[in-house]
């Protein structure tokens, strides 16, 4: 189940792995999804484009903080 916080105005949703990220999300949310690997922070873009870094995070409180970040960043 999708769980939401808004940080800086910014909607950053935590999904399972069976869910698709624009089934929960919306431009400029802020996906983090786990998978086999770890933990991926996920960006969608204004067309529905899924943007992200390329290696995933050891654990949800690095993915988190990076979202959070992110968040700041894109509040300014």
């Amino acid at each position: 189940m999708a769980t939401t916080i808004v940080h800086r105005g910014i909607r950053i949703v935590t999904l399972t792995e069976d869910e698709v990220i624009l089934d929960h999300c919306r431009a400029d949310d802020i996906a983090i999804v786990k998978d086999g690997a770890g933990w991926w922070t996920y960006f969608v873009g204004d067309d529905g484009e899924i943007s992200g870094y390329e290696a995933s995070f050891e654990s949800y409180s690095q993915a988190l903080w990076t979202a959070k970040a992110a968040a700041e960043f894109t509040a300014e």
